[in-house]
């Protein structure tokens, strides 16, 4: 079972700080505010898309603040494309859908170095098409 009272450095190796500053060097981000929000924002929408093993795995490689942003809601029912995950991002934040897919790149790419190749991989085979791309990997075509 998935405690998120651990460390961070126990889990990941990073603080929410580090990742946040990572977040916002690489979204050149003006703030380390506006850094902190996006990156709650498009976690706490990644973990809606997520069943809950999937979410509860992936939490696991994140700081608690981090953690704990993926897993506060529940799976919609009605998965959504990474298109339209952008475009539900940008209604939710009140941002354009170009802002939302740059914020969701910065963040979702960061996840993935801290999760490892593994397990974006298979979260990203459990979801509907155009992931990849916001985790900034090749979509690759499903075979028929």
């Amino acid at each position: 079972m998935l405690s998120l009272r651990e460390p961070a450095s126990a889990r990941t190796g990073m603080t929410f700080h580090q990742m946040i500053e990572k977040i916002r060097y690489e979204g050149a981000y003006p703030t380390r505010d506006r850094a902190e929000d996006v990156t709650r924002a498009v976690l706490e929408a990644l973990g809606r898309q997520l069943a809950t093993a999937d979410r509860t795995e992936l939490a696991a490689c994140l700081p608690t603040e981090a953690a704990h942003a993926l897993t506060t809601h529940g799976q919609d029912m009605q998965p959504l494309t990474g298109w339209q995950f952008v475009k539900d991002l940008a209604s939710r934040t009140g941002t354009t859908p170009a802002t939302a897919r740059w914020d969701t790149g910065a963040v979702l790419t960061a996840v993935g170095h801290l999760a490892g190749n593994e397990l974006i991989g298979r979260i990203i085979g459990q979801l509907p098409d155009g992931y990849a791309l916001l985790f900034g990997r090749a979509q690759l075509v499903r075979a028929a």
